[in-house]
């Protein structure tokens, strides 16, 4: 039994046709499916290299357990963590990485304790719902800006900076707080954005934190592997920008890092309630992690590597777009996420069954995980998608389009 209010919350998103559940793959009646659902950019997660790697790891550290047996501050702090930190640190040329459970535990972790009482957070409009849940654990003021909009950004820097000029020529009680405790300020992205795939002026933005003396926050859980190490790396941003990587997308496994100095390693390992306050990942886990950090610089030399063909893969989706006169309906994006705007549960849940039926999975995602009339199939490429798969599945959503109810019919 539920209380009523809480029955009637499942009642409303199921007469809106959102109500969410589990299901498992392949789909019953289906066979496997082709797959352009998955956050399984590169392969990683199915690759037997990988898989092997991780048992070889395991047993030159004689490591074969089950389980971390506690929290990284009591029993669970494996020697594992500190080679996979180091080389973690050592890929992305900073000099430091602290391993969290998941991508949310890492977000929630860092937004809930760095940012303080007087301090502001500017967030893009879309940022992902676990660095929101963070924000709203911090009791720093919190701004939004419109998504990847430069221009509202600065705006409200200059803005805030304004406030606080006045608070210091007005304020003689307020000026001693402002010279002995002032308040941070912290501009906050994705590289690549889960439900778009688009991606930021990271330059602009790098230089409007440093303009505006301001902490630059990047979460580049959809760019790494994708656009090599990340966006932050490809664009030499690292020296300027805190970042998180994940590794249950491209790396094919399991958990997350904060990546930065010494020091933010250190608070957050002081400060970070998601981080204290659970059992830490399994040897099995963070070797996973290690195999696929070892693998991906491996790959890095290839002429054929996954990130080549997933690259490649990108491109052709893009040319195919066109082909099919569908450019109307997708988000422009260089990323491996491609979303096609079809406004209204029913309407874009017909698309994706009627994608299934033809053997390919492809997800629709409704409001309110995205804004009302923002509803979208988002496509997710992948390095093993062939060109054909990616022709065909898009001839199949033009062919369906053409007879899609009009979006008032929902």
């Amino acid at each position: 039994m539920l209380p009523k209010k809480l029955e009637n919350k499942l009642k409303l998103r199921s007469e809106a046709n959102a109500l969410r559940s589990l299901s498992s793959l392949p789909f019953e009646g289906l066979g496997e499916a082709i797959d352009f659902s998955s956050n399984d950019y590169l392969g990683f997660a199915k690759n037997k290299a990988i898989f092997a790697r991780t048992g070889e790891i395991l047993k030159e550290h004689n490591l074969e357990y089950n389980g971390a047996t506690g929290s990284r501050l009591l029993s669970g702090n494996h020697k594992l963590y500190e080679l996979t930190e180091d080389f973690i640190a050592q890929t992305h040329q900073v000099e430091a990485a602290l391993i969290f459970n998941s991508g949310y535990d890492a977000n929630v972790g860092f937004f809930s304790s760095v940012p303080q009482r007087g301090d502001v957070i500017f967030y893009d409009e879309f940022i992902h719902a676990s660095i929101r849940d963070g924000i709203q654990m911090s009791h720093a003021k919190a701004y939004k800006f419109r998504h990847n909009d430069l221009a509202d950004l600065e705006s409200k820097l200059s803005l805030r900076a304004q406030s606080r000029s006045r608070v210091c020529h007005t304020e003689p009680v307020e000026v001693e707080r402002v010279q002995h405790n002032p308040e941070a300020i912290y501009i906050v992205t994705e590289s690549v954005f889960s439900m778009d795939g688009d991606s930021p002026d990271l330059n602009a933005m790098a230089a409007l934190s440093e303009k505006y003396k301001a902490y630059f926050v990047v979460d580049e859980a959809h760019a790494l592997g994708v656009f090599g190490m990340g966006l932050v790396d490809h664009l030499a941003l690292g020296h300027r920008v805190a970042r998180l990587v994940t590794f249950g997308k491209a790396m094919g496994c399991h958990g997350a890092a904060i990546l930065g100095s010494d020091e933010l390693k250190s608070y957050l390992v002081n400060f970070a309630r998601s981080l204290i306050y659970t059992t830490g990942l399994p040897p099995h886990s963070v070797a996973t992690i290690l195999a696929a950090y070892q693998h991906a610089a491996y790959e890095a030399e290839k002429s054929n590597s996954a990130l080549k063909n997933l690259r490649k893969n990108i491109e052709y989706f893009r040319e195919e777009i066109k082909k099919q006169h569908l450019q109307a309906y997708f988000i422009t994006s260089d990323s491996a996420i491609q979303s096609a705007i079809i406004a209204g549960n029913n309407r874009v849940k017909a698309i994706s069954r009627k994608l299934k039926e033809e053997g390919f999975d492809v997800k629709a995602i409704l409001s309110p995980t995205v804004p009302l009339g923002q509803e979208r199939l988002r496509f997710c490429l992948h390095s093993y998608n062939s060109q054909s798969e990616i022709q065909i599945v898009l001839e199949l959503l033009a062919n369906f389009l053409k007879n899609l109810p009009a979006a008032d019919a929902d």
